[in-house]
């Protein structure tokens, strides 16, 4: 309980920071979708925004709230984007993609003024991939071919799976996690496996985030870069 309390201060804090006539950015994730919870009630009390969703799961989830969608079609730059992190690190780097949403999760949050991620005391860590692999998104065709490069970097990729068959992602693509020893720069290898032939994008994110939210016990606190 202890958690969940803290994901839900950790949201509350940041649909208090979405203002009147903002292009906010809908996060995808356990804490992300709290978020989009608190402000689909916003709304519905009168809050005009628009957002533009990360995932088709949070796309779907805005319209049962209505809260009124929009594309990078429509608008290019999102004022304030909420999302959560599998890994903070004190960098404020991150892992992302623990629901396989990172390609597009990234793409948004590169279009954003302001990426505020929203996390529970527990994804504090001293260096990433202390806990979670890093997701990488790969092509069906390439997934072996890209696995074979990826060990080459130091990796142990596993086929993500749900159920009896390879886990899809709303691209239509396979995800590799990848297990790295350690991760002592980040941003390099976000570089080095976004290299790979066959990959689409990983799940970390380096330099990107501009504020986190921690919820620890009963109060927030605020990282800033």
């Amino acid at each position: 309980m202890t958690r969940e309390r803290e994901k839900q201060l950790a949201a509350a804090a940041g649909v208090d920071l979405v203002e009147e006539g903002m292009v906010v950015g809908l996060g995808t994730g356990n804490t992300a979708e709290i978020a989009v919870r608190m402000l689909g009630k916003r709304v519905a009390g009168g809050l005009r925004i628009r957002g533009v969703a990360t995932s088709l799961a949070i796309e779907r989830l805005a319209g049962e709230l209505r809260i009124p969608l929009m594309t990078l079609d429509d608008a290019p730059r999102v004022d304030l984007t909420l999302d959560g992190a599998d890994e903070v690190d004190p960098n404020l780097d991150l892992i992302k993609g623990g629901g396989g949403a990172h390609f597009r999760e990234k793409v948004v949050a590169h279009a954003s003024e302001r990426e505020v991620i929203l996390v529970d005391s527990g994804k504090l860590v001293s260096r990433l991939g202390e806990r979670f692999p890093v997701p990488v998104e790969v092509h069906r065709f390439a997934w072996k071919v890209a696995a074979s490069e990826l060990v080459e970097l130091g990796a142990t990729p596993v086929l993500r799976e749900a159920g009896p068959h390879p886990f899809v992602t709303d691209n239509g693509n396979y995800v590799l996690d990848c297990k790295f020893p350690a991760i002592p720069d980040p941003a390099a290898l976000e570089k080095e496996i976004n290299s790979v032939v066959g990959v689409l994008e990983n799940g970390i994110f380096a330099g990107i985030a501009t504020a986190v939210l921690v919820g620890e016990g009963d109060r927030v606190r605020t990282l800033d870069r």
